[in-house]
């Protein structure tokens, strides 16, 4: 049908019960806490703080390298997840376990924006136009990443000078090493950390909103 009516362009008319083609189901691969334990012991620094939200928050891959300073929330042990799937905003847990590695990486991150301005840089890409509504947030504290990359991108394209986010392809191969180094045996990925975090929260009894107390590979009792 879509080869008639959209490549060819030939009307061929109603047609009735036509059975519509489906993606077959693939049950997600599941990390147990101690394979979870396992795989974040082998891999370290801002890796294992990216590998620890998404477990410990179940966030999807790009919505952790998405993180801008301004949507951690340290005092109600929050994150606000802007324009997740489906483009709906979302509120979350900041594990405690992470908070103080945390911190000091954004210490770090911190002076490097302050060396960046320093040089006339220090600008981020803001999403839609706040950069019209709003001139100078892209130099702004809160506006930067969390997960900002090693280097500054100067192509034109893009503007003045940007500092992006980390890039997805560089968490996806370190997850993959430290799978391999672990030892474990199961195709497991980024997507699998969030899979095994619904699950660890189902394990624990919780049927709706997410204990605020869970840490990062630690548990409470049923809700």
């Amino acid at each position: 049908m879509f080869l008639y009516g959209h490549v060819l362009g030939v009307d061929i008319g109603p047609i009735e019960h036509v059975p519509r083609a489906r993606m077959p189901d693939k049950l997600p691969v599941v990390l147990s806490r101690e394979e979870v334990g396992q795989l974040i012991t082998h891999v370290d620094g801002t890796m294992w703080l990216i590998v620890a939200l998404l477990y410990g928050a179940g966030l999807r891959l790009e919505e952790c390298l998405d993180l801008r300073v301004k949507d951690l929330d340290f005092d109600r042990n929050q994150i606000v997840v802007r324009r997740g799937k489906g483009q709906k905003d979302r509120v979350t847990m900041l594990p405690v376990a992470a908070q103080e590695r945390l911190a000091a990486h954004l210490s770090t991150v911190r002076r490097q924006h302050e060396r960046d301005l320093a040089r006339g840089e220090g600008r981020v890409v803001l999403p839609f136009a706040l950069d019209r509504m709003y001139p100078g947030a892209s130099t702004e504290w809160g506006w930067q990443f969390v997960f900002p990359a090693s280097r500054i991108c100067r192509d034109p394209k893009w503007g003045s000078p940007s500092r992006f986010h980390l890039h997805e392809s560089v968490v996806q191969k370190a997850v993959i090493k430290a799978v391999r180094r672990a030892g474990l045996t199961k195709p497991a990925s980024c997507h699998s950390l969030r899979h095994s975090f619904a699950t660890s929260l189902l394990e624990d009894g919780t049927t709706s909103e997410p204990c605020r107390r869970c840490l990062v590979m630690q548990t409470c009792g049923p809700r």
